[in-house]
């Protein structure tokens, strides 16, 4: 598996939403100031996951005014994701990768420890592209609790 690197650009993709909508990293670059942050995550609804998309959900005015745009992918089916944003009150895209084409590409899948278990699955990663596509953070391997708050702290943008 490899990684993306800073300074590298990150592979365009077009995933479905969770109303099934085609969504385009280029469509979300365009439509921020300032960049994407990509975040990707195991599986919707679990507690981790839940907990990760509840803090870019209270902190995403604070994402929004500085900038960036917020956008999360899992190997869940559309229908997943609808229930999850829908429960969670999700105002963000959930993608859905259910080949995880595009978690491969971008680092976000391989092998893991799972309760001391090597598994192959979702890495917890964020990325952070800026309006031309250009990587400025690669974060791989990342908590769910707390990493909203160190990614803020990382970029710069003040609560």
């Amino acid at each position: 598996m490899s990684t993306l690197e800073v300074g590298t650009q990150a592979p365009d993709f077009t995933l479905p939403d969770a109303s099934e909508q085609m969504v385009s990293l280029k469509d979300l670059r365009e439509r921020s100031q300032r960049g994407v942050i990509v975040y990707f995550y195991p599986r919707a609804s679990t507690p981790g996951c839940t907990k990760e998309a509840c803090d870019f959900r209270d902190s995403l005015a604070v994402w929004q005014q500085a900038g960036y745009e917020v956008v999360g992918v899992s190997p869940d089916k559309p229908q997943a994701l609808e229930r999850f944003a829908g429960k969670e009150a999700l105002p963000f895209p959930l993608l859905s990768d259910p080949e995880h084409t595009v978690m491969e590409e971008w680092g976000a899948w391989g092998e893991k420890k799972n309760y001391g278990k090597i598994v192959t699955g979702t890495i917890r990663s964020t990325i952070v592209v800026d309006r031309y596509g250009t990587v400025i953070q690669a974060l791989y391997n990342v908590k769910a609790t707390g990493h909203v708050d160190r990614l803020r702290r990382i970029l710069g943008v003040e609560a």
